[in-house]
């Protein structure tokens, strides 16, 4: 099955050129079962890749398709690394990937532009596959820029919206400046190295010293790709832009895909961060500054996509922190369990906003939970799994990143169990405000309001499941477990267990998930009081209590910072080198070029006399002149 991995990517591919060139002379009945059918099979495959792998004793396997690139020194296969990191991000990626591709049928099947969503969103599950599977930077580069455009094509769906379009454009715009660092850190590493492929790079660096200058620099490039992609301080703010995009694009980028890539990038990289130190140190504060940040934002929004999608930010945070402190093991399991019921959370929003007739502002609803029973229990279940309650999927996960946190350093666990406890308090005010009390809206949406189709509960279910069950695959020796997923990584993170810090006592892990459930509890309690016991409904738009509020409310300015310290600037030199270099210096010398040979032209050609006395008069002096310049 390993030898078949090329079809996991070529499935997708082939429903993206069907659906591409027939789309339109097809029933969308055909689109959705094509576009949702080659991600199935894909799956499929990739579940056989798992278990191959996972029953075998050869737990790494390089599959070369063909010789790519060949310029000097320079030798590049195309190829793919089959391994537990990259077979499990398969598993994710077209495992949630179907399911979304199986709600999108029903949620956008009154869309105009079906078949061209299905495309776009098959070409997506292609370069995020990609992305995984490539045995060398560049191929994962490759991958990288693919889901970049993909965004933006997605998020921009509705391109008659101008608004929408310039969210596209931000997120492609902002990936681009993380880009380039992830660009110069592959053309560090090919100096350094003499390679890009995975094998022969870590090999290699594993012989140089802790601390090396060129291997932090390394390290600080590559993560400034992943600060782009998975939206961290201070090249955020793309990501809540995003969801101008229709529903299930949110779930695709904000759960199992695109915004993951940084981590299964610094992840597949780990022998370079192990040796690096303070490249470890960026990360770690970069992430749980971004986890708080983000968090604080999602206390204060209303608009049921945009807490979510800062909750995202947040989580992406977390993941940092974990990578930061050496937890990778724990930073791969929570990109796995946030996939369950981010998705789940994304995917019951957009049934909400569905019964709600398009309705976002979760101060127009209320009381759903008699009306779409269904999705009420599975977004309950998903905000439990965010909330980190035990036993679900969520609660394993941060419980590992903050034990190792605690280990690593006390203020950074400290500042993640506050972000906890803040996610917590968002999530449920969230919950409460859309399924609680009465309902705000109007008599007219009152009367809309109904459950989705079952082919859009189907998925919220599945995930729900995963979202209670997922984190079985990570339980700690502290609870009896034996971690399954931490031994089924190890041979990617081989290298790096034997460096980064112990882990916790079962004294000090069962203190902590006492504190990190009484935090959780009482954050609950609070929301509850609030915003059900109290029936407190968020100011309207202008009417914020306080200056905190305001300013939390607002986002901090930090767009309207950017757009008067950065794009107002950049727009004026443009504009100025638009009227003086391109107008007067570049189009001036195109234009005083072609003056030029006018005016010769038109001068010369009045020896054109037709006299042939003239001429031969010419041609006399003309053959003088050589002759005297070959005498002379």
């Amino acid at each position: 099955m390993i030898k078949l991995v090329w079809l996991v990517p070529l499935l997708p591919l082939i429903g993206f050129v069907i659906i591409g060139l027939f789309g339109k002379k097809l029933s969308k009945g055909i689109v959705g079962t094509i576009g949702s059918g080659t991600v199935m099979a894909a799956f499929a495959v990739a579940l056989g890749i798992f278990f191959e792998l996972k029953g075998g004793t050869q737990k790494e396997f390089t599959i070369e398709l063909f010789n790519w690139i060949s310029a000097g020194k320079l030798s590049i296969p195309f190829s793919f690394l089959i391994d537990p990191l990259s077979s499990l991000f398969l598993l994710i990626i077209t495992g949630i990937g179907f399911l979304i591709h199986l709600y999108s049928t029903g949620y956008m099947s009154h869309d105009e532009g079906f078949s061209r969503f299905f495309a776009y969103l098959n070409l997506f599950i292609f370069f995020m596959l990609l992305l995984v599977l490539g045995s060398n930077y560049l191929i994962m580069f490759v991958g990288w820029e693919g889901v970049g455009l993909c965004s933006y094509l997605l998020i921009g769906f509705w391109f008659k919206n101008t608004a929408f379009n310039n969210a596209a454009k931000k997120a492609f715009i902002m990936n681009r400046i993380g880009d380039l660092g992830f660009l110069l850190g592959i053309i560090l590493i090919f100096v350094t190295f003499g390679s890009i492929g995975y094998h022969d790079v870590f090999e290699q660096a594993k012989n140089m010293a802790t601390g090396n200058p060129t291997l932090t620099a390394i390290a600080l490039l590559l993560f400034v790709g992943a600060m782009g992609k998975s939206a961290q301080l201070p090249l955020y703010t793309w990501l809540p832009d995003a969801m101008a995009g229709p529903t299930p694009v949110s779930a695709l980028i904000h759960a199992a895909t695109m915004v993951t890539a940084g981590i299964y990038m610094i992840a597949r990289s780990n022998v370079l961060y192990t040796l690096s130190p303070d490249a470890m140190n960026v990360v770690a504060v970069v992430g749980v500054c971004t986890a708080l940040f983000a968090a604080t934002i999602g206390l204060a929004q209303n608009d049921i996509k945009k807490v979510l999608a800062y909750s995202t930010v947040s989580q992406l945070g977390y993941m940092f922190l974990a990578l930061g402190v050496g937890a990778y093991t724990g930073a791969v399991f929570h990109v796995m369990t946030h996939a369950f019921f981010k998705a789940l959370l994304f995917l019951g929003a957009g049934s909400v906003i569905h019964a709600m007739g398009g309705e976002q502002d979760i101060r127009k609803m209320g009381g759903l939970k008699k009306y779409i029973s269904t999705t009420h229990i599975t977004f309950l279940l998903g905000t439990l799994a965010i909330a980190g309650c035990f036993p679900f999927s969520g609660f394993f996960s941060k419980d590992e990143i903050l034990a190792q946190a605690y280990e690593h350093n006390k203020l950074l666990w400290f500042l993640g169990i506050l972000g906890a406890a803040m996610t917590t308090f968002y999530m449920f005010r969230l919950y409460f405000l859309t399924f609680h009390g009465k309902f705000r809206g109007t008599h007219e949406q009152e009367h809309h309001l109904h459950e989705s189709p079952k082919s859009m509960t189907i998925p919220l279910i599945v995930l729900a499941i995963l979202s209670v069950v997922g984190g079985l695959v990570g339980i700690p020796a502290a609870l009896g477990g034996t971690h399954f997923l931490e031994a089924f990584l190890s041979p990617v993170f081989e290298f790096s267990s034997f460096r980064i810090v112990q882990a916790a006592s079962h004294e000090t892990e069962y203190m902590l998930m006492g504190i990190a459930t009484l935090i959780m509890i009482l954050a609950i309690y609070f929301a509850y009081t609030v915003f059900v016991k109290n029936n407190r409904v968020p100011a309207a738009e202008g009417d914020e209590t306080s200056a905190i509020h305001k300013l939390v409310y607002n986002k901090y300015w930090v767009d309207e910072i950017y757009e008067n310290l950065i794009t107002k600037p950049l727009n004026m030199i443009s504009e100025a080198f638009y009227k003086l270099i391109d107008n007067q210096v570049v189009d001036g010398i195109v234009n005083g070029v072609g003056s030029t040979v006018k005016w010769l032209s038109s001068t010369i050609r009045l020896v054109q006399t037709g006299n042939t006395g003239f001429y031969i008069f010419v041609m006399v002096i003309s053959i003088v002149l050589i002759l005297f310049s070959q005498l002379f």
